[in-house]
């Protein structure tokens, strides 16, 4: 069975204009990537967990601030890597300034022997339907759109 990740895709209204918010992984791979490198604030589902629960949960370690509000389901979609992210919108104001993402640890260089603390993101930012469209990871594309085709619908 594919692993299955949960997200947010949290959006907000600012001068008429539609904005995403979206994270860029941290730590040493993604520290020079940008376009195609960022991402819905997301995480894996533990075993029996609810996959709302989940991607409130993965948002609040990832920000630092528990996400509330009408989270309205948008879609699954299956990533290149085979993993599935199930996503759900809502509308909501973050201070990307003031997010404060949980740590992992890495062993850095690899096989060095040393390991090395990174956020799981390190910073986030808000971003217009087409700039967002630029940002996000290809797999992850498929959201904005159905977002849109949702929002047009109704």
């Amino acid at each position: 069975m594919p692993k299955r990740s949960a997200g947010l895709l949290i959006h907000r209204t600012r001068a008429g204009i539609l904005e995403f918010l979206l994270v860029h992984p941290g730590g040493p791979f993604w520290a020079r990537k940008d376009e195609g490198a960022w991402s819905i604030p997301k995480g894996l589902v533990e075993e029996n967990e609810d996959e709302l629960a989940a991607a409130r949960r993965e948002a609040g370690e990832e920000l630092g601030v528990a996400i509330d509000g009408d989270f309205e389901p948008v879609g699954s979609y299956r990533q290149p890597g085979g993993k599935i992210v199930i996503a759900w919108s809502v509308e909501a104001d973050i201070d990307t300034d003031a997010i404060k993402s949980d740590m992992f640890t890495l062993e850095w260089p690899p096989r060095s022997g040393s390991m090395k603390e990174f956020p799981e993101v390190d910073r986030a930012g808000w971003f217009s339907l087409p700039e967002a469209s630029l940002k996000i990871l290809s797999g992850q594309r498929a959201i904005l759109d159905d977002f849109m085709e949702r929002r047009k619908a109704g």
